[in-house]
């Protein structure tokens, strides 16, 4: 959350004071010897979706009444925002909440970043309709008093009429019930402030976004004691600002530093006002409300396991889970997907069909088996692998047919012969992609583009695109398909872009840092990083100054940050000269190979003395 700084000097101090104040509750946020769960993610608003997957997964009646028995159903947060129903899919959950505790079942709402968002005042994506909602508990009266208090900011000879149509656009009928509804007194607010962020069921965690590092340091504990404390308290302070006439409830979240700025700068901030302010700003610098806060993070879905694995299982180890449920994060399939060895569940199908294109499922976990029911009344369904086409952006296209297409497909254009390297344009029915042909260094097996693609799948890094042996105009070489829609390092830190990645910035650096000493790299630079525009993924290019004869760690790799985990000694033990011979005897000659292991030797030994 940009408009509010410093957020790291409160995290450590807000998270050491509470996590000594909280430990006692930790049984509150785990269950055991539960026989059935059944768990769903990001509603959004999206009421009638919701209703037929929960009566497909067998816990709600024809009626939209609990018939779960002993059942526990999880909602990994994201009920509001962007669709038009959302009260009442709230409205829904809180009824289920009580009907399964008189079943002997359990509904366990989590707290997703949008119900965050709309409890602390950060409204950009709620939608008129939502707000229709709330009409019953707005008044005329009301309104017109958070007018006047609008009136009053505005310069004296303001047209009225102008002020009337910009504080109706602003704020549209029923915004004032929504922001009365979801206060920390209000019918809601007070529902979603006793909701955590995680829980774990079995050996099963349940959370919306991931796992940001300080759950590994912090535990449940930490993350459903400290961080909900700056929920409360940052609406706590806001509401006492709202009585003093300070700030409004149409004050958004974003907007709250300036005002109070100005407040202050017309001497409005004073005794308890200046107090409430000062808590205030404390509270909205949380890394709750940051891409490293547990309701936004990315990196448990959208990095692989050579860059977030160890993250991950430290964090299962603290929590004493063997896998999570996540929501948030889209799946680009909108099916239920596993992902890092089926450690991570993926259940964010956009049920909110009209924004997401998606639909409703299930993900059912009973007596340990995993299973996923759809609104479409399918039951029989599993978690499908979690995929990423590196450079190309059809899931449609697996990528053994993206390197058939490489090594067989027309070349539309045709280098001059010769040529060591050229753009070209591939094609095989009525797929078509652009390549990159490079010649061969000189005589004998020696492709260091091929080398790199194939070891880059060895070790599960995902970060280099397809690449094919092939001749082209008499001339043999590697070709290699070019990123589709990507941006080079160099223009994305010119730009000021990729601020906040799905896969956190300096996790794909140490990446990039420890492939490259591994098959040293000497020329890497930042036009041979490319990033996907959407997600901020980093794909590897140019290798063809790589794989030397020297069994040592390239000059460029001193200094770098190579000390990495369990992870990567697993991936690296895994290259035995066993593989290494049937993978990439016909493209590295001998001796390169010999420094390669020479060089992954080096790599551990770093790792074991640290």
């Amino acid at each position: 959350m940009q408009a509010f700084t410093n957020k790291s000097r409160y995290l450590a101090l807000l998270i050491l004071l509470c996590a000594a104040c909280f430990p006692v509750q930790a049984d509150e946020w785990h269950f055991s010897n539960v026989e059935r769960v059944v768990s769903f993610g990001d509603v959004h608003g999206a009421y009638d979706a919701l209703v037929v997957t929960l009566k497909n997964a067998g816990v709600i009646d024809e009626e939209a009444h609990w018939n779960g028995g002993r059942t526990h159903l999880v909602s990994t947060g994201d009920l509001l925002d962007r669709g038009a129903e959302s009260r009442r899919v709230m409205d829904l959950m809180m009824r289920l909440e009580q009907e399964a505790l008189r079943a002997g079942g359990r509904v366990h709402q989590l707290l997703g970043n949008h119900e965050v968002m709309n409890l602390n005042g950060d409204l950009r994506y709620v939608v008129e309709e939502e707000y229709a909602a709330f009409l019953d508990m707005e008044t005329a009266a009301e309104r017109e008093s958070w007018y006047r208090h609008f009136r009053d900011r505005q310069p004296d000879d303001s047209d009225e009429e102008a002020l009337r149509r910009a504080f109706d656009k602003k704020n549209p009928p029923g915004f004032f019930g929504h922001r009365r509804a979801l206060r920390s007194d209000g019918r809601y607010g007070e529902w979603l402030l006793s909701k955590p962020f995680m829980i774990v069921i079995n050996d099963v965690a349940y959370a919306h976004g991931g796992f940001p590092e300080f759950v590994a340091e912090y535990g449940l504990a930490g993350v459903n004691g400290s961080l909900k404390e700056d929920i409360a308290g940052f609406m706590r302070m806001a509401e006492s600002l709202q009585e003093m006439g300070i700030l409004s409830p149409a004050d958004r979240f974003r907007q709250i530093p300036d005002v109070l700025t100005k407040r202050a700068e017309a001497g409005q901030l004073t005794g308890a006002a200046l107090e409430a302010a000062v808590q205030l700003m404390e509270f909205g610098d949380s890394p709750l409300h940051g891409p490293e806060g547990p309701t936004w993070y990315r990196g448990t879905v959208a990095c692989n396991a050579l860059v977030e694995g160890d993250a991950l299982q430290a964090a299962l180890n603290k929590i004493g889970a063997a896998r999570v449920v996540v929501g948030h994060t889209s799946t680009a399939t909108r099916k239920v997907q596993q992902h890092m060895g089926g450690r991570v569940l993926e259940i964010d199908t956009g049920m909110l069909n009209e924004v997401y294109d998606g639909k409703g499922h299930a993900l059912v976990i009973e007596n340990g088996h995993a299973s996923v029911v759809s609104q479409d009344g399918a039951t029989d369904l599993v978690p499908t692998p979690h995929l990423r086409r590196i450079g190309h952006e059809s899931l449609a296209i697996e990528e053994s047919e993206l390197e058939e297409i490489l090594a067989t497909g027309d070349i539309i254009d045709v280098p001059a012969v010769g040529a060591r390297w050229k753009l070209l344009r591939v094609g095989s029915g009525d797929k078509t992609v652009l390549a990159a042909f490079r010649e061969a260094p000189g005589k004998g097996n020696f492709l260091p583009e091929l080398a790199a693609y194939r070891l880059d799948r060895l070790l599960k890094l995902g970060m280099v695109p397809a690449t094919v042996r092939r001749e082209i105009g008499g001339q043999d070489g590697t070709l290699q398909l070019v990123p589709a829609v990507t941006m080079t390092e160099r223009e994305r830190v010119a730009r000021g872009r990729g601020k906040s990645p799905s896969c956190p910035m300096p996790k794909q650096m140490t990446a990039m840092f420890v492939f490259d000493a591994l098959i040293h790299n000497v020329s890497r630079s930042p036009s041979s990083m490319l990033f996907e525009q959407e997600n901020w993924l980093l794909m590897l290019v140019d290798h063809m100054d790589s794989f030397s004869l020297s069994g040592a760690l390239p000059a460029s790799a001193q200094g770098a940050d190579l000390v990495v985990g369990d992870q990567w000694r697993t991936a690296l033990l895994f290259i035995n000269d066993k593989v290494l011979r049937r993978e990439l005897g016909d493209v590295l000659d001998r001796e390169r190979m010999t420094a390669l292991r020479q060089r992954r030797d080096l790599l551990l030994e770093l790792w074991n003395s640290d």
